[in-house]
Protein backbone atom coordinates (compact mmCIF):
# COMPACT_ATOMS: atom_id res chain seq x y z
CA UNK A 1 0.00 0.00 0.00
CA UNK A 2 0.91 3.09 -1.16
CA UNK A 3 2.06 5.97 1.46
CA UNK A 4 -0.21 9.26 0.59
CA UNK A 5 3.61 11.67 0.23
CA UNK A 6 4.31 8.86 -2.51
CA UNK A 7 0.66 9.17 -3.85
CA UNK A 8 1.52 12.87 -3.88
CA UNK A 9 4.79 12.98 -5.36
CA UNK A 10 3.51 10.30 -8.58
CA UNK A 11 0.97 12.72 -9.13
CA UNK A 12 3.15 15.61 -9.17
CA UNK A 13 5.73 14.13 -11.61
CA UNK A 14 2.48 13.11 -13.95
CA UNK A 15 1.51 16.75 -13.81
CA UNK A 16 4.69 18.16 -14.28
CA UNK A 17 5.40 15.77 -17.07
CA UNK A 18 1.65 17.02 -18.81
CA UNK A 19 2.91 20.20 -18.72
CA UNK A 20 6.04 19.89 -20.22
CA UNK A 21 4.25 18.39 -23.64
CA UNK A 22 1.50 20.96 -24.14
CA UNK A 23 3.34 22.69 -27.37
CA UNK A 24 3.52 26.33 -26.98
CA UNK A 25 0.71 28.31 -29.08
CA UNK A 26 2.01 31.86 -30.05
CA UNK A 27 -0.19 34.06 -32.05
CA UNK A 28 0.29 37.36 -33.25
CA UNK A 29 -2.06 39.41 -31.02
CA UNK A 30 -2.69 43.25 -31.73
CA UNK A 31 -0.29 45.02 -29.28
CA UNK A 32 -0.92 48.89 -30.37
CA UNK A 33 -2.25 50.57 -33.08
CA UNK A 34 -2.08 54.51 -34.34
CA UNK A 35 -4.62 55.99 -34.50
CA UNK A 36 -5.08 54.39 -31.67
CA UNK A 37 -8.07 51.79 -31.46
CA UNK A 38 -11.46 53.86 -30.74
CA UNK A 39 -9.41 57.17 -30.88
CA UNK A 40 -10.70 60.48 -32.74
CA UNK A 41 -7.67 62.14 -34.66
CA UNK A 42 -8.08 65.73 -35.58
CA UNK A 43 -6.68 65.79 -39.27
CA UNK A 44 -6.36 63.42 -41.37
CA UNK A 45 -3.84 60.84 -40.67
CA UNK A 46 -1.25 59.63 -43.21
CA UNK A 47 -1.43 55.95 -42.68
CA UNK A 48 -2.86 53.28 -40.30
CA UNK A 49 0.07 51.72 -38.42
CA UNK A 50 -0.75 48.20 -36.04
CA UNK A 51 1.89 46.42 -33.78
CA UNK A 52 1.69 42.81 -32.79
CA UNK A 53 2.69 40.36 -30.81
CA UNK A 54 5.01 37.95 -33.05
CA UNK A 55 6.58 38.71 -36.45
CA UNK A 56 4.29 38.56 -39.06
CA UNK A 57 3.85 36.88 -43.11
CA UNK A 58 3.89 39.49 -44.98
CA UNK A 59 2.57 37.84 -47.96
CA UNK A 60 -0.58 36.73 -45.27
CA UNK A 61 -1.13 39.69 -43.29
CA UNK A 62 -3.45 42.31 -44.39
CA UNK A 63 -5.20 45.72 -43.41
CA UNK A 64 -7.46 47.45 -44.79
CA UNK A 65 -9.67 51.07 -43.77
CA UNK A 66 -13.16 51.36 -44.89
CA UNK A 67 -14.98 54.66 -44.51
CA UNK A 68 -19.17 54.92 -43.17
CA UNK A 69 -20.46 54.13 -46.11
CA UNK A 70 -18.41 51.00 -46.51
CA UNK A 71 -16.10 51.47 -49.23
CA UNK A 72 -12.09 50.87 -49.02
CA UNK A 73 -10.62 54.45 -48.42
CA UNK A 74 -6.36 53.08 -48.15
CA UNK A 75 -3.95 53.03 -50.72
CA UNK A 76 -4.22 49.33 -50.86
CA UNK A 77 -0.44 49.24 -50.19
CA UNK A 78 0.02 47.07 -47.02
CA UNK A 79 3.12 46.10 -46.31
CA UNK A 80 5.04 44.55 -42.96
CA UNK A 81 8.41 46.72 -41.97
CA UNK A 82 11.22 45.46 -43.13
CA UNK A 83 13.01 46.80 -39.86
CA UNK A 84 10.06 45.58 -37.44
CA UNK A 85 8.62 42.73 -38.87
CA UNK A 86 5.47 43.01 -36.13
CA UNK A 87 4.40 46.48 -37.82
CA UNK A 88 1.54 46.00 -40.70
CA UNK A 89 1.04 49.39 -42.07
CA UNK A 90 -1.13 50.65 -45.17
CA UNK A 91 -1.29 54.63 -46.74
CA UNK A 92 -4.18 56.59 -46.35
CA UNK A 93 -5.05 59.45 -48.64
CA UNK A 94 -6.74 62.78 -47.17
CA UNK A 95 -9.76 61.59 -45.43
CA UNK A 96 -12.59 63.61 -44.47
CA UNK A 97 -14.32 63.97 -41.11
CA UNK A 98 -15.98 60.57 -40.32
CA UNK A 99 -15.82 57.26 -38.56
CA UNK A 100 -13.51 54.68 -40.13
CA UNK A 101 -13.30 50.77 -39.76
CA UNK A 102 -9.69 49.01 -39.81
CA UNK A 103 -10.15 45.52 -40.54
CA UNK A 104 -6.85 43.19 -39.99
CA UNK A 105 -5.78 39.72 -40.62
CA UNK A 106 -2.50 38.57 -39.37
CA UNK A 107 -0.25 35.61 -39.51
CA UNK A 108 2.51 34.94 -37.27
CA UNK A 109 5.96 33.41 -38.72
CA UNK A 110 4.42 30.06 -36.74
CA UNK A 111 1.31 29.95 -38.79
CA UNK A 112 -1.15 31.15 -36.28
CA UNK A 113 -3.98 34.00 -37.92
CA UNK A 114 -5.43 36.48 -35.90
CA UNK A 115 -7.92 38.90 -37.18
CA UNK A 116 -9.97 41.90 -36.13
CA UNK A 117 -10.99 44.66 -36.66
CA UNK A 118 -11.38 48.42 -34.54
CA UNK A 119 -12.66 51.85 -35.72
CA UNK A 120 -11.26 55.11 -35.32
CA UNK A 121 -12.97 58.82 -35.87
CA UNK A 122 -11.21 61.75 -37.81
CA UNK A 123 -12.46 64.79 -36.45
CA UNK A 124 -12.16 68.08 -38.55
Amino acid sequence: MMSVAARLVGLVAVLSSLSLTVPAQAHAFLDHAAPAVGSKVHGSPLEVRLWFSQDLEPAFSTIRVFNEAGAQVDQRDKAVDPGDRTQLRVSLPPLPAGTYKVIWRALSNDTHVTEGDFVFEVAP
